[in-house]
This record gives C-alpha cells, sequence and structure tokens, in this order.
C-alpha cells in the first residue's frame, strides 16, 4: 500500500515479542532435542548440539561475570572468522548481559585497535590466526594481555583459551525490562563509513527479535538471514571458516544443505567451476543472494548449471539486516523483492521531494529493525535520521509499479550503489580512507579512488586516479609501486585491483568535493582499456 507516497509491505503487521536475543534464540518453539546438532564444522567434522550449545554459553556467562566482572553493558569483541562455537561465545557474552562487537579477521591491526577502542571493549577473544593482530592492536591502545583470550581451546604465545573461563555454574541469562530491549544493544557491528571511520552499529535486542518474525512472518521456507541464530531455530547450520568453492560444493553434498547464503562473485564462481558441474546439488531449496545486484543473465546461467532457484535480498547493518526479500512463488529478475511488515519505505529524491511508482530517488526506511543509531556518535546518527524517524540509507532505488500480468507491484529495485562505498565481494571500502593513504605516498600529490565494475568477478575493484607530484616521471613501474604500497599498508580487499590512472587533475567540485560520479563514468573505458 501507499499514502503519501509511503510504501508499506503486503504482509500484515505483526506483533513483535519482548523477549531478549538469548531468551528468543532458546526458547526452542520448534521443540529440537538438546541431543541435535545445531552447528557442525565443514572442515573438521566437529559438531555443537542444542543441549551443548546452552550448557557452554551460561558456563562461559557465568566466567565473565566471577573471573573477569563483566557487568550489563560492558563490551566484549569478537576477532575470528566463522567458527562451529563462535556462537557459544556470542550468546554466552549476551547471557552474561555484555555486548558483543564482532571484527572481520581480514582487519589490519589499526582497523582492529580503533574497533577495540572506539567500543570500548573491555575483553577480547580472538582466533589463533589472527592473534598477532590483536597483540599488536592491544599494544597500541595499552589494552591488558591478560583480558585477551583465545578459539581453538590451546593456549598459545601466552594466551589462554576462553574454555579457560568457563564456570563451574551455568549463569541465570540477564533478562531485560521491555525499555532496556530498546535500549541496549544485543551487538555491535561495525559499518565503515565513506568517511573511513568505522562506526558501530546499534543493534538492540528489539531490533535483532524483530528481524527474525519479520523473515519469519514473509514466507515459507523459512529464511533466516543471521546464520548465527538459524541453528537455534532448528535447522542445523554447516560452518565453513574461509570460503573455497571445492570445499563449498561438496559441503552441500555430504550434509545435504538446503539453503544457502551467497553473494554474486560466489555465482560467478559457481558457473564457471568444474567441481559444480559435478556436484549433487539435489538437496538445494534456495541460494539467498545479497550484498550486491545480481544480473538476470548471471541468475540464469547459474540455473542452468546447478538447478537451484535464487532468490534477492536486501537488508544493511544498520536495518538489523534484511528488509526486502524476493518472493519464492514469484521472483522478479534484478529486484530485492518487497518490504518486510512492519516496515515502511519512502523514495526521496535530491531535494527531499518524495516520489512514487518508478522514479529513481534515496530509498529511506522506517520499521521496528531499523538500528538505534550509531554507537557513541550521535552526529552521524543525527546526519542519517529525518524528522519523521525515517533512516536514509544513500542507495537509489526505484518502486516498480505493476510490470506484467503475472506481477503485482511494489517491487523495489537498487538502481546504484550506496554512493560512496565500494564493494569488493562482500567488503566495503571507503574511498576516502585509500585516498587518505595514497597521499602519503611519496610522489603522490592528489588521489580520487571509486569502484569499477568487473564482469569477470562479479564485484567492483578499486581505481586509483592518481596526481603525481611535480618532475615526477609517469611510468608503468610507479604505479606498480603505487599498487604495491597500498597492497602493503591496507587490508587484502582494500587492493587496487582495478589499477591505477595517471591524471593531471582529481575532478572536484567548488566546495573540494571529488567528483566521483565524473570518475566512475571514466573508470569504466579506463578500465576496458587496461584489459584489452
Amino acid at each position: 500500500g501507499v499514502s503519501n507516497m509511503i510504501f508499506r509491505s503486503a504482509v500484515p503487521d505483526i506483533k513483535i515479542p519482548s523477549l531478549g536475543v538469548y531468551q528468543y534464540a532458546t526458547r526452542n518453539e520448534n521443540g529440537i532435542d538438546d541431543n541435535k546438532p545445531v552447528f557442525i564444522d565443514a572442515v573438521t567434522g566437529v559438531e555443537l548440539t542444542f543441549g551443548a550449545f546452552k550448557r557452554d554459553s551460561k558456563r562461559l556467562a557465568a566466567g565473565l561475570q566471577d573471573k573477569l566482572g563483566l557487568k550489563k553493558g560492558d563490551v566484549v569483541a569478537i576477532f575470528s572468522p566463522n567458527q562451529v562455537d563462535y556462537p557459544v561465545v556470542f550468546f554466552g557474552i549476551i547471557a552474561a548481559g555484555g555486548i558483543p562487537t564482532l571484527a572481520s579477521p581480514q582487519q589490519t591491526p589499526k582497523d582492529f585497535q580503533a574497533q577495540v577502542c572506539d567500543s570500548t571493549a573491555s575483553v577480547i577473544i580472538a582466533h589463533p590466526l589472527v592473534l598477532a593482530t590483536a597483540l599488536e592492536a592491544a599494544k597500541n591502545c595499552e589494552f591488558p594481555v591478560s583480558k585477551i583470550f583465545l578459539f581453538g581451546g590451546e593456549e598459545k604465545d601466552g594466551i589462554k583459551p576462553y574454555t579457560d573461563l568457563l564456570g563451574d555454574r551455568e549463569a541465570e541469562p540477564v533478562v531485560f525490562t521491555e525499555e532496556e530491549l530498546k535500549e541496549q544493544p544485543a551487538f555491535l557491528c561495525y559499518s565503515s563509513g565513506t568517511t573511513g571511520l568505522q562506526k558501530g552499529v546499534m543493534t538492540t535486542h528489539y531490533n535483532a527479535v524483530s528481524n527474525f518474525e519479520q523473515n519469519k512472518a514473509f514466507e515459507e521456507p523459512k529464511m533466516h538471514s543471521n546464520l548465527v541464530f538459524m541453528g537455534l531455530l532448528g535447522a542445523t547450520v554447516v560452518v565453513i571458516p574461509k570460503f573455497d568453492i571445492t570445499l563449498f560444493c561438496t559441503t552441500i553434498q555430504k550434509y545435504k544443505v538446503n539453503i544457502a547464503h551467497i553473494v554474486p562473485p560466489i555465482i560467478v564462481l559457481l558457473t564457471r567451476s568444474p567441481v559444480a558441474r559435478t556436484c549433487d546439488f539435489s538437496s538445494m531449496q534456495v541460494f539467498i543472494s545479497g550484498a550486491a545486484p545480481l544480473s538476470k543473465s548471471l541468475t540464469e546461467e547459474c540455473y542452468s548449471i546447478c538447478q537451484v532457484p535464487i532468490k534477492q535480498g536486501f537488508g544493511l547493518t544498520e536495518t538489523s539486516p534484511i528488509t526486502h526479500l524476493g518472493s519464492n512463488s514469484n521472483p522478479v529478475d534484478g529486484s530485492i523483492g518487497k518490504l518486510l511488515p512492519n516496515l515502511e519505505a519512502k523514495i526521496v529524491s535530491d531535494d527531499g521531494k518524495e516520489l512514487g511508482y518508478n522514479e529513481p530517488g534515496e530509498l529511506c526506511l522506517r520499521g521496528p529493525n531499523i538500528m538505534k543509531g550509531y554507537w557513541n556518535n550521535k552526529t552521524a546518527t543525527d546526519a542519517c535520521f529525518d524528522s519523521e524517524g525515517f533512516f536514509h540509507t544513500g542507495d537509489v532505488a526505484t518502486v516498480a509499479s505493476i510490470i506484467s500480468k503475472t506481477d503485482e507491484n511494489g517491487n523495489f529495485f537498487i538502481v546504484d550503489r550506496k554512493k560512496e562505498l565500494i564493494k569488493y565481494k562482500g567488503f566495503q571500502v571507503a574511498p576516502a580512507e585509500l585516498e587518505a593513504l595514497l597521499l602519503t605516498h611519496q610522489s603522490v600529490a592528489d588521489a580520487g579512488v571509486v569502484g569499477v565494475w568487473t564482469d569477470s568477478e562479479a564485484t567492483e575493484y578499486p581505481i586509483a586516479y592518481v596526481q603525481t607530484k611535480p618532475n615526477i616521471e609517469q611510468t608503468d613501474e610507479l604505479k606498480k609501486d603505487i599498487e604495491k604500497y597500498v597492497a602493503d599498508n591496507a587490508a587484502p580487499c582494500k587492493k587496487l585491483r582495478g589499477g591505477v590512472v595517471f591524471v593531471d587533475k582529481v575532478p572536484k567540485s567548488a566546495s573540494g568535493k571529488i567528483l566521483r560520479r565524473q570518475l566512475r563514468d571514466r573508470a569504466i573505458e579506463d578500465y576496458a582499456k587496461m584489459n584489452r
């Protein structure tokens, strides 16, 4: 429905239960047995049962309270790839009344340090693979090493495993009042700001529980976006620590997987990988694709090989995360689908007018799953909410009216990526951060970075436009040196995979803003030229 050009979900609103995330995840509506494995490690075959999950998360909560003095509202950083016991740590912190902040294992010491400091984390639980990064970050911000613990059950470099914290008692999980459910973050994910500074997104207990209920009400088979929770709703989640196409295919076959959450670059690999052609995908009901627009041709190519329908969705960290899902029964190619229940949307022009069907403008959203705001950052929070309480996403979208006889209106399409961010394979890369880094290179006077789409990988690559200092010779060696400089000083996902282009001047507006659209249009040609 529409009124004053506010778009609403076709699904009626639902009542959101007043439950904390821990209570919601363990209420076990589907009556699963304590012996049922809810998480399995695809590589080692190690299983975590529902009963062990409940027991260990409550024992960890007890240890955090008794041994480390963790209090309600304290923050604990989890720095790790997907792990079979990640949920124990995540929910253990929540049961103790704490707030987990989740850090990607891709982060550099500088990024991780910024997140630890900004989130005011008092404890770190890290994977052995990234322990060196954690220790370096801790050293730089005077974080006590005694408050760092490890996944994996073994001591390393004098750092003890988190399993040493498991108490003899099982803590009573902290229960939050109705007010607290809407106030206290259940967890803090960090979203790359276009300014390059990451912002902590406050997803309250109410936000998170709302989003599960919204997803559940939308359509069968029940899709659940957040994998940490999926297992607790009666599914078994098979965890792959680092993506590998062969492992992905063999895991589906071995464990008879029904649903997989993927991103377009994985779909590209499925269409190219010889493994995918011989793999038995018959157990699969659906691939759910998010994080980037997906073309019709890629969808069809993947379907012809795997015979698995692909359903698109849309969401943001700030929206806890899912806001739109494609229909199973009637998917519309290229569309992110329709609004989930309890959500309202408006499409706004650059001058703030509300637009109707088929007109592109900024997607703005209001509903129970929209974050409370950015952690300790009122300025950023105020900047993205308007006076009506709508969250401005920065994504440009249209809402389609009826396309064909079989289609109903209300399908949303994303027209343009978030105005600035470069999306590389599900990682967000802030151009401003790379520009700042490039300016520290001895030969660089000025720089502008944009994303350029590559069909071969179905993702965006960062490409840099560089103005060199006077009397510097613009050679291919210098280009390579600049690329290497970025590779040495930034996270792997931020490499200048699109290359370096020398320019006389980086185009800027009167107020000094880099004219990225101009560079983006130019990049398409430049990148094609470099790759002929």
